[in-house]
C-alpha cells in the first residue's frame, strides 16, 4: 500500500524499507509496540525521534480506551507487534477510536529485523567504491567492495537478494564472498550468495574444522583483487571473538574487523564456550596487531549494539585512533581486569546462537521459517551490554 497517499480514517500499511527512511531521516514518529513486555524489552525499534509505548495486545482485546489519552494526535502512530496481525487488530481500533493518521508495520518485526538498508561509506584510491548493508532492525553490517565491475561481499546475511540486485544496480559482477568468521548470532548468507553468483566462498579455516562443504581459506597473506584496478583485499588473522576471526585491510584505507572491535565495544569471546581460552587471544588483537595498525585506518565493523552508534546516512564506522582513545574495550590496562570483563558478567547469548552456529556449519538446514524464527531479536556479540 502506498504510504504517501494517506487518507484520513484509514489503517495503512508501512514497509520496513519505508520506516528505515523514516528512522535514518529523523522523521518525528509515535510506535505502539503490542509485543509482550518481555520481547519488547529484549529487541525494540529505536531513533532519535522515536517515541513509543508498550501495551501488550491481550490487554487491547476488549477496546484501546485505556491507552488513547497517552497517545498523540499530531505525529504519525505506528502500530508493531511480532508478524502483523494483532498490530492491525489495535491499528484498526484505533482508527475508529478518531486517530487520523495510523499505520501497522507490514511483517511486523520480522520484517523490520530483516530489511538492509545500502549506505556509500566512501571510495577506493584507485577507482570503486566500498558500501555497508545496514541490517537496522537486528544490528548487523555487512560490505561491498566495488571496482572495474567486479564485487567481493563480506559478512552477507541470508537475503542474499540484495546483495545481487545492488551489483546489478551497480553493472558489478560477484567474484568473492567472504565471511570475517563462522557467526552465531545470525545465519550466514556466504555459502548461498557464492553458489547463486558462482563467486568464491572464503572462510578462515580455523573456523572451519566442523563444516561439512567446500570452501577457499581464507589466512593471513593471501591478499586477493577485485577489479582490473587491482584493490587488495589483505586478510588478517585476529583471533579472540573466535579461533579463526580474520579481519581485513581495503585499499590500506578501510579495516573491517568482524566481531572483534566495534563502534562503542569489542567482540566477546564466548560463544564457543571457551571465554577463558580465546580472551588472550582477543587482548592480543586488540592491543597488540591492531595497535601496529595505522591510526588512520576507518573500521568499520560487523554488528552494532545501539542505534546511537549510526553516523551520517546511517552508515557504522570511526577513525582506528579514536576508538583506542574512547572505546573502553580498549582501554583497560590490567590484563586480569581484561579477561574478568570479557569472560563474567556478559549479556545473554544470541536467541539459538548453537543452532546458528550448526546451520553455518552445514550441519543443519532449516526452512526459511525456521530461520528467521532463530535469528529474531538483537545480536549480541558485544561484551558490553545493549
Amino acid at each position: 500500500m502506498n504510504t504517501s497517499n494517506r487518507e484520513k480514517g484509514r489503517l495503512r500499511g508501512l514497509t520496513a524499507a519505508a520506516l528505515a527512511e523514516k528512522v535514518l531521516s529523523d522523521k518525528p514518529l509515535f510506535i505502539l509496540d503490542v509485543r509482550n513486555e518481555s520481547d519488547f524489552a529484549d529487541w525494540k525499534i529505536e531513533g532519535n525521534r522515536v517515541d513509543m509505548l508498550n501495551v501488550p495486545y491481550f490487554e487491547l482485546l476488549d477496546g484501546v480506551e485505556a491507552v488513547t489519552d497517552k497517545i498523540p494526535t499530531d505525529r504519525e502512530v505506528l502500530v508493531v507487534c511480532a508478524k502483523e496481525g494483532s498490530s492491525k487488530f489495535v491499528g484498526e481500533q484505533l482508527v475508529e477510536a478518531g486517530f487520523s493518521d495510523v499505520s501497522y508495520l507490514i511483517g511486523g518485526m520480522k520484517s523490520w529485523s530483516e530489511h538492509l538498508e545500502p549506505v556509500k561509506v566512501g571510495d577506493l584510491k584507485d577507482g570503486g567504491a566500498v558500501y555497508q548493508f545496514v541490517r537496522i532492525g537486528k544490528g548487523c553490517l555487512s560490505y561491498m567492495v566495488i571496482s572495474g565491475g567486479e564485487a567481493a561481499v563480506i559478512d552477507a546475511v541470508r537475503m542474499t537478494g540484495v546483495f545481487t540486485a545492488f551489483a546489478r544496480e551497480k553493472q558489478a559482477v560477484i567474484k568473492h564472498v567472504l565471511d570475517t568468521h563462522l557467526h552465531a548470532d545470525h545465519i550466514s548468507g556466504g555459502r548461498k550468495l557464492a553458489a547463486e553468483t558462482g563467486a568464491a566462498y572464503w572462510l578462515p579455516p580455523k573456523d572451519a574444522e566442523e563444516v561439512v562443504f567446500g570452501y577457499s581459506e581464507l589466512e593471513e597473506g593471501a591478499d586477493m583483487t577485485v577489479g582490473s584496478t587491482r584493490i587488495a583485499i589483505q586478510p588478517l588473522y585476529s583471533p579472540g571473538h573466535t579461533i579463526g576471526s580474520t579481519s581485513f585491510v581495503v585499499d590500506d584505507r578501510y579495516l573491517l574487523t568482524g566481531d572483534i572491535l566495534f563502534v562503542a565495544s569489542i567482540g566477546r569471546p564466548d560463544l564457543a564456550g571457551k571465554a577463558e581460552d580465546w580472551a588472550r587471544d582477543l587482548r592480543a588483537t586488540l592491543y597488540d596487531r591492531y595497535k601496529k595498525l595505522s591510526e588512520e585506518l576507518i573500521v568499520l565493523p560487523a554488528h552494532f549494539g545501539r542505534f546511537a552508534e549510526l553516523g551520517e546516512g546511517g552508515r557504522v564506522s570511526a577513525r582506528l585512533g579514536d576508538l583506542f582513545a574512547d572505546n573502553p574495550g580498549l582501554n583497560i590496562g590490567d590484563e586480569a581486569e581484561f579477561r574478568k570483563t570479557v569472560s563474567e558478567n556478559l549479556p545473554p547469548q544470541p536467541n539459538a546462537y548453537q543452532e546458528i552456529r550448526q546451520t553455518n556449519m552445514g550441519k543443519i538446514t532449516p526452512t526459511e521459517e525456521e530461520q528467521r524464527e532463530m535469528e529474531i531479536g538483537p545480536n549480541r556479540c558485544a561484551v558490553h551490554d545493549q
